[in-house]
C-alpha cells in the first residue's frame, strides 16, 4: 500500500492568524506534516507520497517522496488514484493526532473503503482498497460525498469513529487539543508558544510568557 498526504504551506491555515504569524503558520503545518509522516513511518508504512504544488515546497530531511501537481484538490488526487493499483491511504497534513495504532487498525479493516470523517462534515482520511475503482470529492460535505461515492461503486465502507482523527487544526481553539493529546514537533511548537487555562469554562490557550 501506499499513502498519500496533501500539502500546503503558502498562505496556509488563515483561521490561525489570530494567535500565529503567517511565518508561524507555515513553520506550524511543515511541523504537523513530519508528525503525520512519522506515524506513517511507526505504522510500517514506507511508501509516502506528498502530493504538492511547485510553490508549496516540502521541508526536507522527509522520508517520503515529493509528487507535483498544479491542478485543484479533487483533480490533483483523482489523477493520482488513475494511475495507482496499490490500496492508497490518504492522510491530511494537518492530522498530528494520528497515532500508529490507529493508522494501523485502520488498513486492517476487510472493507473496500474506511472513512474517517472529520469536523463539519468533511473527511480526514480515506483508505481505499482498489483507486481503480473509487474517486474522491473533498470540499463541502465530503464525507456525504465519499459514502455516496462507495455507494455507487458498489464498495463496502467502515466509518472509522475517532475524536483524535476527527480533529484537523484549523482554529485557535483546536491547539489546545494539541497540548491535551498530541506528541512529537507540532505538540512542542505549540508547547512554546501558548499556556493552557483551565477554569470552570473548557480549557483554552493564551500566549506563553516566555514567548
Amino acid at each position: 500500500m501506499k499513502a498519500l498526504i496533501p500539502y500546503k504551506r503558502k498562505n496556509a491555515k488563515s483561521r490561525l492568524s489570530p494567535v500565529l504569524t503567517q511565518e508561524e503558520r507555515e513553520k506550524f503545518v511543515e511541523l504537523m506534516l513530519k508528525d503525520v509522516v512519522c506515524s506513517l513511518h511507526d505504522a510500517g508504512v514506507e511508501d509516502i507520497d506528498i502530493l504538492t504544488t511547485l510553490d508549496n515546497g516540502v521541508p526536507s530531511g522527509l522520508e517520503a517522496k515529493v509528487v507535483l501537481n498544479e491542478h485543484d484538490l479533487n483533480e490533483a488526487i483523482n489523477e493520482y488514484l488513475s494511475h495507482e493499483q496499490k490500496p492508497i491511504f490518504i492522510i491530511m497534513a494537518d492530522l498530528p493526532l494520528v497515532r500508529a495504532e490507529h493508522i494501523k487498525e485502520i488498513i486492517a479493516r476487510p472493507e473496500d473503503v474506511v472513512i474517517i470523517p472529520g469536523k463539519g462534515g468533511g473527511t480526514n482520511i480515506l483508505f481505499i482498497k482498489d483507486p481503480s475503482n473509487f474517486h474522491v470529492k473533498y470540499y463541502g460535505s465530503s464525507f456525504l460525498n465519499h459514502c455516496n461515492i462507495a455507494k455507487d461503486r458498489k464498495c463496502s465502507v467502515h466509518i472509522y469513529d475517532s475524536f483524535l482523527l476527527s480533529t484537523d487544526i484549523d482554529e485557535p481553539h483546536d491547539l489546545v487539543e494539541i497540548m491535551l493529546h498530541g506528541h512529537g514537533n507540532s505538540r512542542e511548537y505549540v508547547m512554546e508558544r501558548f499556556d493552557m487555562r483551565t477554569g470552570k469554562a473548557r480549557a483554552r490557550i493564551s500566549a506563553s510568557d516566555d514567548a
